[in-house]
């Protein structure tokens, strides 16, 4: 075969066998990830729809108020589309205030799939039919930026790991806009009294972020200063030489307002 159809079959067969595996990945999300111990305790008695607790390692715990028998936890990529975000230590409470782990939650008739657009999550056979109690779960995050979508409507409150800020733009911010942030100890909780938004997000940043910044402009500051000053002075020095070759003649003092020699 030519050569020069190897290469584009061979990019098609890739995309084709990339494709039918992303088609054919997925099924229930596996025991040990299901009754995997969360980092903490989740905020099971909080005052909002959806809390948000990010921790140090670039993680976050998740409880949601429901209000549907089942749920779809997914983030969206670049183009539009959806990938399933990964879930750990899934747990289910229900509206009387009983716990039950994840694989509890599949041996009641619910379940926990995942598939590479999304995780479905539904609720076991003796939940409310409309919904109800808390779902809570673990997963990865970014540093110093929390991304997701609103899986529900409501209030939020994320709180950011120890010591970081988002006060200063654009080193920190949030949307959707019309938040507030609430001290903590040494934690900043961000919150939403109502998100209709399609996501939200958070950009933070730790109180020496700042001072690095501060003094690497300082250092520029300072080199750009002094590199200016040093071409001045080559400069100088350089007009000065050639004056004193004499390079540097003045032809306007010589001939005035008069036209040039033989041109009168």
């Amino acid at each position: 075969m030519n050569r020069r159809y190897l290469i584009p079959l061979a990019l098609a067969v890739l995309l084709l066998t990339s494709g039918c595996a992303g088609f054919f990945t997925g099924g229930p999300v596996s025991d040990e990830q299901l009754d995997e111990e969360p980092p903490s305790q989740y905020a099971w008695d909080n005052d909002v729809d959806a809390h948000i607790t990010i921790t140090e390692n670039a993680r976050f715990q998740a409880v949601y108020d429901l209000d549907d028998p089942s749920m779809e936890l997914f983030r969206r990529d670049g183009f539009g589309g959806r990938n399933a975000i990964p879930v750990s230590a899934v747990r289910y409470r229900y509206p009387n205030g009983t716990i039950i782990s994840g694989t509890e939650l599949v041996a009641r008739g619910g379940s926990v799939n995942r598939s590479r657009e999304r995780v479905s999550v539904s609720l076991p056979d003796d939940a409310p039919s409309d919904g109800g109690g808390q779902l809570a779960f673990t997963s990865s995050s970014t540093p110093k930026r929390f991304s997701l979508p609103a899986f529900v409507n409501g209030s939020y409150a994320v709180v950011l790991p120890p010591n970081r800020r988002v006060a200063v733009f654009p080193f920190g911010q949030a949307d959707p806009r019309g938040y507030e942030v609430e001290t903590d100890g040494d934690q900043r909780i961000v919150r939403w009294e109502s998100v209709e938004a399609d996501a939200i997000s958070v950009q933070f940043y730790l109180q020496r972020d700042l001072l690095i910044f501060g003094a690497a402009a300082a250092v520029l500051v300072v080199v750009g200063v002094g590199g200016g000053f040093y071409y001045k002075r080559r400069i100088d020095a350089l007009r000065r030489q050639r004056e004193e070759l004499g390079l540097d003649v003045e032809t306007d003092d010589e001939f005035g307002d008069d036209p040039p020699p033989g041109m009168g």
